[in-house]
Formats: C-alpha cells, sequence, structure tokens
C-alpha cells in the first residue's frame, strides 16, 4: 500500500510540474521615423512548455508598409 500512494504521490509531483506560469515578452520594432518601440509582456497561467511557445509564436508579426511609404514593423516574442 505504501508504495502505491508513493508512486501516486510522485506522478501527481511529476505531472504538476509541467504546468506554470509562463511569461512572453514581445517588443515591437519599426525604421519608421520617430517610432517608439516597446515591450508588452503577455503572461500565461498554468500552461505546459509546448503550449506557451505556440501562443508565444501567435504575436510574433512582421509588417510591411505601402509601397509609397516603405516602412517596416514587427513584434518579436520570446518566452521567458
Amino acid at each position: 500500500m505504501k508504495k502505491v500512494l508513493l508512486v501516486a504521490a510522485v506522478a501527481g509531483l511529476a505531472m504538476a510540474s509541467c504546468r506554470k506560469d509562463r511569461t512572453c515578452e514581445c517588443k515591437d520594432t519599426s525604421d519608421q521615423p520617430g517610432f517608439v518601440s516597446s515591450t508588452t509582456v503577455y503572461t500565461a497561467k498554468k500552461m505546459k512548455k509546448k503550449d506557451a511557445v505556440k501562443m508565444c509564436q501567435s504575436y510574433t508579426s512582421k509588417v510591411t508598409g505601402p509601397v509609397a511609404a516603405q516602412y517596416y514593423y514587427g513584434e518579436d516574442c520570446e518566452l521567458k
């Protein structure tokens, strides 16, 4: 009986440690004159690392302006 409880306790701790609060940090960048870059932080509660990476990648974007004003704007995100 003790062995069953020990195995169950170890398995429970192993599963609980997989889900943590994750932080995704995104930096806005642009080559447009006068652009002020900023950093945005997104927090996900109790998320697996694999799912947090996907979430963080979904925030990453790159946009190029119209031909007349060829400026770059991007948001680069990284899991911390």
